[in-house]
């Protein structure tokens, strides 16, 4: 009681002529999971099945699987044969099925195993259809604020979500017993999806709390949809296969918002940043005193009267203004030395092989002894080089022909037979 594979040869464009039903899926869209199957042409007077019940799969009839679906023969509710790859397949009552795994492997054998049918045929075998492709577009929100700790702002925040994510189905049978409703004709992901999408958000929770805890700011959150899709496949996968025969396959966040409250908080630290720049923090005050100035001249009550209240202003403020700018002035003055005096030593001082600008003998970070200079000579050609060969023209460089003088110690260059400095002959 199964299918077999049907011959190629006799699947033509007669095919009413030749088999008493030719079946296959009705129409799948992108959302459809589930669908029934349908005979092709049954109205056509060709067809010789005149006797069989609607709904109903005769013994004989063929099935044409198409690339991404998953084919089952269901016979009084219970699954007696199945194939995943796509072609013709003729029902036959009298064998053993055939169970052609096709893209799913073996794994899926398992499953059969458990909810096989075990009697003998009722003769009201059905045919169903679900879909192997990626169930895409699938919307979620979070129904209220996400909470977030971000260790660059250091505080706890509240986001929100909106995207759309998308799953496959990984093992048919499984989802056909335990996620699509009994006697159903049709199914899209929409119609099951109320449960699957509560059980989504929890996980999207628990997976943005990762992202928070392997220290990814907040603001880099709606460019990480490759990493969010892995964590929550940490989070989802193991039980939705287990449970359902499906996976989430992407996720991909199309907005990310944050609560009022965290807006301050993150303009706050903003702003503090950038006023702890002298530079930034100077260019404010000068800014707000042409502001002041500006705001003076357009005074429609005169502008003798305004710029005398601004005189007063200034008179009790300006105080505040010059040492505010005093203090910037020192600051970008510290700010530019420390600049001049880190650019002095790493011009002057030597890099470690750890990385660390050193000025001593040593390495401040590893302790590593400083490299030796090598030592340089000058070529025929008048190239200066460290190395045995001229990079010029290739030369070797001359042996060193120096000598020491026995009396003074003097360092003479060439073949000199007496010292430069005391005049003591060359030993």
């Amino acid at each position: 009681m199964g299918i077999i594979k049907a011959a190629l040869d006799a699947v033509g464009g007669a095919l009413a002529d030749q088999w008493l039903e030719v079946i296959e899926a009705d129409s799948m869209g992108d959302t459809t999971v589930f669908t029934t199957g349908v005979a092709v042409r049954r109205n056509d007077k060709r067809n010789n099945n005149f006797k069989g019940s609607a709904g109903t799969v005769s013994n004989g009839s063929v099935i044409h699987v198409y690339p991404g679906q998953f084919m089952m023969l269901v016979d009084g509710g219970k699954i007696v044969d199945y194939t995943a790859e796509p072609g013709y397949f003729k029902v036959d009552n009298s064998s053993a099925p055939s169970m052609f795994n096709g893209e799913l492997g073996e794994a899926i054998k398992d499953t059969f195993a458990r909810i096989k049918f075990g009697g003998v045929p009722s003769y009201s075998q059905k045919v169903y259809f679900i879909n192997l492709q990626e169930i895409k577009g699938i919307k979620f929100g979070t129904r209220s604020p996400v909470n977030y700790f971000d260790q660059f702002y250091n505080a706890e925040l509240f986001l929100r979500a909106h995207g759309t994510y998308s799953i496959k189905i990984t093992d048919p049978i499984k989802f056909y017993t335990e996620a699509l409703p009994k006697n159903a004709y049709r199914v899209d992901i929409g119609a099951i999806n109320e449960q699957y999408l509560s059980e989504f958000l929890e996980a999207l929770q628990a997976a943005v709390n990762r992202m928070s805890a392997d220290g990814i700011r907040i603001s880099y959150v709606a460019s990480k949809s490759r990493e969010l899709s892995a964590y929550m496949a940490n989070e989802l996968d193991a039980d939705w296969k287990a449970l359902r025969g499906m996976e989430v396959l992407s996720v991909g966040i199309a907005s990310v918002s944050y609560d009022e409250e965290s807006k301050k908080l993150i303009n706050m630290r903003n702003q503090g940043a950038m006023l702890g720049d002298a530079a930034i923090r100077e260019g404010y005050v000068q800014g707000a005193m042409a502001r002041g100035f500006e705001a003076a001249g357009s005074n429609q009550g005169g502008s003798a009267q305004a710029f005398m209240g601004m005189g007063m202003g200034m008179n009790a403020g300006g105080g505040f203004m010059a040492a505010a700018s005093q203090t910037n002035s020192a600051q970008m003055a510290r700010d530019a030395e420390e600049k001049k005096a880190a650019a002095e030593a790493a011009a002057s001082g030597w890099t470690c092989a750890c990385g660390a600008v050193n000025q001593g003998k040593f390495c401040s970070e590893c302790g590593a002894k400083k490299p030796e200079a090598a030592a340089s000579w000058t070529c025929a050609c008048g190239a200066v080089n460290t190395g045995k060969f001229c990079s010029e023209c290739g030369a070797k460089k001359p042996e060193d022909s120096s000598w020491f003088c026995s009396e003074c110690g003097h360092k003479n260059e060439g073949a000199a037979k007496f010292c430069s400095e005391c005049g003591t002959k060359r030993a």
